[in-house]
């Protein structure tokens, strides 16, 4: 006769646990499984409760494991893993592979060639994680991560470069009508050296205006520059559609080169080897070769 299973709290406050763990955060883990931020922390007390230790430090503005909360997620994530696993060899499904991108690379990069991934590769979705915040390879199960700057990057992490950074400066055709120049405004965004840009490929063409804009992301200002608000600094990559299409124009010819680049980011143990190995080596094969002139100027 088959043992009775041991202490089992309940299964619903392990899920609240264990997504809090990843999130620290009451809110995400309540949007992460569909509940309200109050059902996902009074599950999390009446665990505590029952277990008559505290799991999380309730700091003024996040929340922080303690010592037994640390131990206890670590039985509690490999118990749902194994879990997963059993579900899944009864009921295959689609193997789920995660990329942390910035919105921005996202947008002007990334999703204009998913179509092409996700017709040769049906058997495995792609789940795309953009956010400006530094995903965590293992509290977030993150598979692949794109990272701007020099390596290394951390510990066990392999990086490969995709392209290097070249800044160039765009604008709407527009800009190029007589007199908008004088009414130019810069846009700014988190990584816009624009005093560095001037000094080293345009000194002669600052615009006389001092206006700006910030953004608080690249994407923005991109989209602000082709709506004809100004001029944006941005990599080149993320630009070359709209100039091919002619919704932006470069406003010089020079480009900037920083040193820094985008970097293809994931750990040496993975889970799933070959798949992240597939994907890895279609998201190298988009960006290989030499990175493509800019378009000349207009006459």
């Amino acid at each position: 006769m088959t043992e009775p299973l041991g202490r089992m709290p309940s299964l619903n406050a392990l899920r609240a646990f264990e997504a809090t763990s990843r999130h620290l955060n009451f809110r995400l883990a309540g949007l992460e499984l569909g509940v309200t931020q109050g059902a996902v922390a009074q599950q999390v007390r009446a665990l505590e409760a029952e277990l008559g230790l505290k799991l999380f430090e309730r700091l003024p503005r996040a929340l922080a494991l303690t010592s037994n909360g640390q131990r206890y997620i670590v039985g509690v994530r490999r118990a749902f893993e194994l879990l997963a696993q059993a579900t899944e060899s009864l009921v295959p499904q689609p193997l789920r592979l995660t990329v942390s991108v910035t919105p921005t690379f996202a947008t002007k990069w990334l999703i204009p060639r998913l179509d092409g991934y996700t017709r040769r590769h049906p058997g495995v979705d792609l789940r795309i994680l953009a956010t400006e915040r530094l995903a965590h390879f293992h509290n977030e199960a993150v598979d692949l991560a794109v990272r701007y700057g020099r390596p290394p990057f951390g510990p066990g992490l392999s990086a490969d470069l995709l392209f290097e950074e070249c800044l160039v400066a765009v604008c709407s055709p527009r800009w190029r009508e007589p007199g908008v120049q004088a009414e130019q405004v810069l846009l700014h965004d988190a990584q816009s050296p624009w005093e560095t840009y001037f000094e080293q490929c345009a000194p002669q063409a600052r615009p006389p205006a001092t206006r700006a804009l910030h953004f608080n992301q690249t994407t923005l200002a991109i989209d602000a520059a082709a709506m004809g608000q100004g001029l944006a600094l941005a990599q080149q990559e993320f630009v070359a559609p709209d100039l091919a299409a002619g919704r932006l124009v470069l406003a010089f010819p020079e480009a900037l080169r920083t040193g820094a680049g985008y970097y293809l980011v994931h750990p040496r143990k993975q889970r799933h080897p070959e798949s992240v190995a597939q994907v890895r080596r279609w998201l190298l094969d988009g960006a290989g070769g030499p990175p493509a002139a800019p378009p000349s100027l207009p006459g």
